[in-house]
């Protein structure tokens, strides 16, 4: 698997994931403290996101990290 290959997954499950809770990218930014258009570019595997960024994004979610790369 190449590089954006990990990307584009995780962007897929962070998007699945806040369709399942029915936030817009602009609420979910809000809940994680980052910039809209930051999480837009991690759903489009545009971004190698932190780690940080990972645990904001799940706790906002209100999921365990894992379930962001399953």
């Amino acid at each position: 698997m190449k590089k954006n290959d990990y990307q584009v997954c995780f962007g897929l499950a962070v998007r699945k994931q806040r369709n399942n809770r029915n936030l817009t990218q602009e609420e979910l930014a809000s809940l994680c403290d980052l910039d809209r258009t930051y999480i837009g570019s991690i759903e489009r595997g545009e971004r190698n996101v932190s780690l940080v960024n990972i645990h904001k994004i799940a706790s906002a979610l209100d999921i365990e990290v894992k379930e962001l790369f399953e």
